[in-house]
């Protein structure tokens, strides 16, 4: 895991293409009942527009439940929220998973410390999603 501390920008490795990121990522978030709000293809519209864009795709998504209590203690914590990972495929092919972190967001807002846990989530998801494997169970 990579973190630019001045950015308050998270990286986290992905062992899969960007495609199958995002699907991973989709796949975890239904299971946790967590709603995908959007998913914005960058490099999809980059290229309805003639240009060349390494796959680059932001997931965007969170649940009401937590989200709105963070808006509640600091309205201006809506710019940040739903929660966004955006995953992206580097110059040397390597696909990454990025997001803000709770630290960053805490601080830019001036969350409750009592109320982070409630969007800590972000950081669990990109973990799973770069590393996990999907695998067939019998019966």
């Amino acid at each position: 895991m990579v973190s630019a501390a001045d950015s308050g920008i998270v990286n986290v490795a992905s062992n899969h293409p960007v495609d199958e990121t995002i699907g991973k990522l989709r796949g975890i978030l239904q299971a946790k009942s967590v709603t995908v709000f959007a998913l914005v293809d960058h490099s999809g519209e980059a290229e309805r527009v003639g240009m060349k864009m390494r796959p680059t795709k932001l997931l965007i998504f969170g649940n009401p439940k937590a989200g709105t209590p963070l808006m509640l203690a600091a309205p201006g914590s809506a710019i940040d929220l739903p929660l966004k990972l955006l995953v992206w495929e580097d110059t040397n092919r390597k696909v990454w998973i990025s997001y803000n972190s709770l630290a960053y967001l805490k601080n830019r807002h001036g969350l409750p410390e009592e109320l982070i846990s409630n969007i800590a989530l972000v950081e669990t998801l990109a973990v799973q999603a770069g590393a996990w494997k999907w695998c067939v169970r019998d019966g």
